[in-house]
């Protein structure tokens, strides 16, 4: 891959590596740390990596990234987590997007990545797969498991109203 694309591949992929991030972890700083992370692993196997395969490369990198950087969070909880949720939001919502927004939240990793990959980036079984080091039938049931889920999530009517 020479250096015009690759600087394609910034323009082409950041944006979407970064939907995909931080829809999973919710936090803007570290979605950023981790798409240039992965950008700059990309940079340093760039004689390696064909333009055809650098889509998928970047996404796979960036979640293995993510994956990483949750584990290493997960250790260095520094507050109380519990005593942040509950001051100051209720759970009454009226807005869908904010409730399938909540619904997704409460996936499992595994769950959401799989979900988000099919159906917010458009990837194929076979790609998430790859991207997840997962088999095609394991990832099929991981995003109906993650539908039932959300199907049954939004059917509450206490949820919406």
């Amino acid at each position: 891959m020479t250096t015009a694309q690759y600087n394609q591949c910034v323009d082409a992929y950041a944006d979407g590596v970064y939907r995909f991030i931080l829809k999973n972890i919710r936090d803007e700083e570290k979605a950023r740390d981790i798409v240039q992370d992965s950008f700059e692993k990309m940079w340093l196997k760039v004689d390696t990596i064909s333009e055809e395969k650098a889509r998928s490369y970047l996404f796979t990198t960036a979640y293995h990234t993510m994956i990483d950087t949750i584990r290493r969070d997960s250790r260095h909880t520094e507050f109380d987590e519990g005593a942040v949720r509950d001051s100051g939001y209720t759970d009454e919502y009226s807005d869908l997007k904010e409730v399938l927004n909540k619904a997704v939240s409460r996936l499992p990793d595994i769950q959401r990545s799989v979900i988000m990959l099919r159906d917010y980036e458009g990837y194929s079984y076979q790609e998430i797969g790859e991207i997840t080091g997962l088999n095609e039938s394991q990832v099929k049931v991981y995003i109906y498991r993650a539908r039932v889920f959300l199907k049954n999530y939004i059917r509450r009517l206490d949820v919406v109203v």
